[in-house]
């Protein structure tokens, strides 16, 4: 469940500022997401500890919502943003943050290796300037960034 060789979480992670709605700009395919549109992830605390996690997503060939939920923990300190999250237990896969603004206003996730990777923002879209520094920084570390899916948000 670590991340990807020579890719690290960011450290001095807040959970309680990462909360909340986010909405995915751009994914690299994943089976789990494949075709669908409008793609947001709620992160919520649990009474344990844990993190409630429902994302969601439309799938337009069908008109229908879909809907996972799942739940995450800290792999580690809970200040570094390393987490393991499963959706279907007892299986978990790494979550890992490896960017993100100071104000948790967008943030760059990856996976357990470079085949996933997540741009995430607070608003369903994402300025240009940041989206390219993300990109630019995904390039660094190696992922195919030529390969990111990006996701429609219009309703």
């Amino acid at each position: 469940m670590s991340s990807p060789k020579g890719v690290k979480a960011v450290e001095n992670f807040d959970l309680n500022q990462y909360l909340g709605l986010w909405y995915e700009i751009a994914r690299l395919d994943n089976r789990f997401e494949r075709g669908l549109e409008r793609v947001t992830a709620n992160y919520m605390l649990n009474p344990d500890g844990s993190v409630k996690v429902i994302n969601r997503g439309f799938l337009p060939e069908l008109h229908q919502w879909r809907k996972s939920i799942g739940k995450a923990k800290f792999i580690g300190s809970p200040k570094k943003g390393s987490l393991k999250v499963s959706f279907f237990w007892p299986f978990y896969g790494g979550y890992h943050v490896i960017a993100l603004h100071p104000e948790y206003r967008y943030a760059l996730v990856a996976g357990p290796s470079r085949n996933y990777l997540w741009l995430l923002s607070r608003t369903p879209r994402l300025e240009t300037a940041e989206t390219e520094s993300l990109l630019n920084l995904a390039r660094e570390l190696n992922f195919p960034v030529d390969k990111l899916i990006w996701v429609n948000q219009d309703e």
